[in-house]
């Protein structure tokens, strides 16, 4: 049994697939438990059970789409009109535009290629170091995985059995933070720059209005939808990508018909990705509860950690170091079902948990020398990748200290939380 977990632990490391590694740790695991291998394949099988997993493959379909179109350039205009009149009102836009597009699409790597064209060059024409520029886009493609209907909050909803509903309510302060400490940031070092975007205009206003009237509705379909009960998290997704698809093929025509199996290929493969995970994912989750393993670990943690916040300060070190090895997708997966017995066992919320979880895993995305947006930032704008992560750092340790906060500021998760 040794020798096999060396050889896996050697196979994962040269790059072989996570989910064979899964799989092949599990079936080590029942084998050793003389348990018919059947399990597994019963617990695979059960994520059909999954009442919420429907919303996945909907909600990243309609993420793609938007992205393909022309809505992040109607974004960009908008938020332009109503923030770029501010000395440093455009480094406003890009953080308001990229977390609402990543809140969408699910991928922060999708956002920066979709509104990296837009923002960088204009960020440069308006007298935004270079530097500066490179960071702030490559950090904003991160922001939105608190925003519903985020994808990874969807995911850990499904992993951990936690209301998905609740995780969208308690996403907004803690994702809010984050906007306005990067926002307040930008605009300080920034001051000097008096030359605003554009005069403000209440008539471009209405022009950039009028022209994002189609994508506007959408906030309001998901979270007023589910929130006023007219319909599940996961009815809220079809409608999503029915709407999507009808405004921007249909009406809008920026998509043609013969367009549509490629997008839809194209964000299937990450929906695919994600779902094999899931799958072998809880078949391991089933193996490890079986041979107690979350007791054992929450055993192992208490005899060292005496108090909730020793724990959150671990846990937090964990995620970090996590987050810079492991994509937020695999580590939901795989992580979350080890650790939410072991911080309920110290007191932690399952819904703060949640955030605190995708909050420090969304530094990964920016944390050397792995992080994926770093390499999709330096291709991109063809740029060291050495320059990539000296732009970046400045926002990472701010990103860092709103994750201290939101940790240790339970508040912040809960507030919207019926009682």
């Amino acid at each position: 049994m040794i020798l096999f977990s060396i050889i896996l632990a050697l196979l994962a490391v040269f790059g072989a697939p996570l989910f064979a590694i899964i799989t092949a740790s599990a079936m080590l695991g029942f084998q050793g438990q003389d348990s018919d291998l059947m399990i597994m394949a019963i617990e695979i099988q059960s994520i059909e059970g999954m009442s919420f997993l429907s919303a996945i493959p909907l909600f990243t379909f309609a993420g793609y789409l938007l992205s393909e179109s022309d809505a992040p350039k109607r974004l960009v205009r908008l938020t332009g009109a109503m923030l770029g009149w501010m000395p440093g009102g455009l480094s406003l836009v890009c953080l308001a535009a990229c977390a609402f597009f990543t809140a969408f699409t699910g991928a922060s790597g999708v956002t920066i290629i979709a509104l990296g064209a837009i923002l960088y060059p204009a960020l440069k024409q308006d007298g935004y170091g270079d530097k500066f520029n490179l960071g702030l886009v490559t950090s904003a493609g991160s922001l939105g995985l608190l925003f519903a209907p985020s994808l990874p909050l969807i995911l850990y909803g499904v992993v951990a059995e936690v209301s998905i509903d609740n995780l969208f309510l308690a996403g907004i302060l803690p994702g809010l933070l984050m906007l306005i400490m990067l926002g307040g940031y930008s605009i300080w070092l920034n001051r000097h720059i008096r030359k605003p975007l554009s005069s403000f205009s209440i008539r471009e206003v209405g022009r950039a209005l009028r022209e994002a009237v189609w994508e506007l509705p959408l906030p309001i379909v998901v979270l007023g939808g589910i929130y006023s009960g007219t319909f599940a998290v996961s009815e809220a997704a079809a409608i999503t990508a029915l709407y999507v698809v009808i405004i921007e093929v249909l009406i809008l025509r920026e998509i043609s018909l013969r367009d549509l199996p490629g997008i839809m290929r194209s964000s299937m493969v990450l929906v695919g990705a994600i779902l094999l995970i899931l799958g072998v994912s809880i078949a391991s989750t089933s193996y490890m509860i079986d041979a107690d393993v979350p007791q054992q670990l929450f055993e192992l943690v208490s005899s060292m950690v005496s108090s909730q916040t020793t724990f959150l300060i671990l846990l937090l070190f964990f995620l970090l170091i996590l987050g810079a090895i492991l994509d937020i997708f695999s580590a939901i997966v795989l992580v979350v079902p080890l650790i939410l017995p072991v911080a309920a066992g110290y007191g932690v919320n399952e819904v703060h948990l949640g955030i605190v979880f995708l909050a420090a895993m969304q530094l990964g995305y920016l944390t050397p020398p792995v992080g994926l947006n770093l390499f999709i930032a330096s291709y991109r704008f063809e740029k060291p990748i050495m320059h990539v992560y000296s732009a970046t750092f400045p926002f990472l340790i701010i990103l860092m200290l709103s994750v201290i906060l939101i940790t240790f500021l339970p508040k912040l998760s809960l507030f919207f939380l019926p009682a």
